[in-house]
């Protein structure tokens, strides 16, 4: 074999083995490129962001209630002291927690058992003029026996009477026992309730019987005629 035969071999062999090395480079590549995990996009988290909280510090009682004077945003009361929150809830009556959460205030601003007690007794009993039991009762009657049960105050049969014998004191100033005086019809008041708690008075009212209602309510904000308070000895 001549020498320009063995150089063109060679030649030849070296084109092949470089062709197949480059096949198996692609071939490989291929099988590396199927072979990674696709990584699937995860959805991002969706924030809820929640509107017209209102957030009162010192306190605890969550509730939606709503009245007509105040915000309309559910109220979100926040405990400054959470283990003496926790303390509190664990000691206190069922009653303390059932009309906390009526009044939409905190469970240790409701501690007057003796007069939850005895709204509990009468909670619903229909109105009736000139009522005075359990059949049924009207405005005066009821804080007459409120105030002679709870406080030990004897009070004068009618609203306008128990107007003219208490102390007349600014809406500011109002505490749990407090009289609350209004116009509804006929005379100057002809309609009275006991103060308790949080912008709250209990009343024998026409339309619900004995119940709790807020101050703030628009038909009580403008019949409302003053706050009275009795001495009690």
């Amino acid at each position: 074999m001549t020498v320009d035969v063995k150089y063109l071999l060679v030649i030849i062999l070296c084109v092949v083995t470089f062709s197949s090395c480059s096949s198996l480079r692609k071939i490989n590549s291929k099988d590396a490129s199927t072979s990674k995990p696709v990584a699937k996009k995860n959805a991002p988290h969706k924030i809820t962001f929640l509107d017209n909280i209102e957030v009162r510090p010192g306190q605890m009682i969550t509730s939606q209630h709503k009245t007509s004077g105040l915000s309309n945003s559910p109220v979100v009361y926040a405990e400054s002291n959470l283990k003496t929150a926790s303390t509190n809830i664990e000691k206190a009556d069922w009653l303390q927690l059932k009309y906390a959460i009526i009044m939409d205030a905190a469970v240790e601003t409701v501690n007057n058992l003796n007069l939850l007690r005895k709204i509990d007794e009468w909670w619903g009993t229909k109105y009736c003029m000139g009522g005075s039991t359990k059949n049924c009762i009207d405005c005066s009657a009821f804080t007459s026996i409120i105030m002679r049960d709870v406080y030990g105050v004897s009070l004068p049969r009618t609203a306008q009477e128990q107007y003219d014998q208490s102390e007349h004191i600014a809406i500011e100033d109002v505490k749990e026992g407090d009289l609350v005086f209004f116009h509804t019809s006929g005379r100057a008041i002809s309609h009275v309730g006991v103060y308790i708690a949080n912008n709250r008075f209990l009343q024998a009212s026409t339309s619900g019987g004995v119940t709790i209602t807020d101050l703030n309510d628009k038909y009580w904000q403008l019949r409302f005629r003053g706050a009275g308070r009795v001495r009690r000895y």
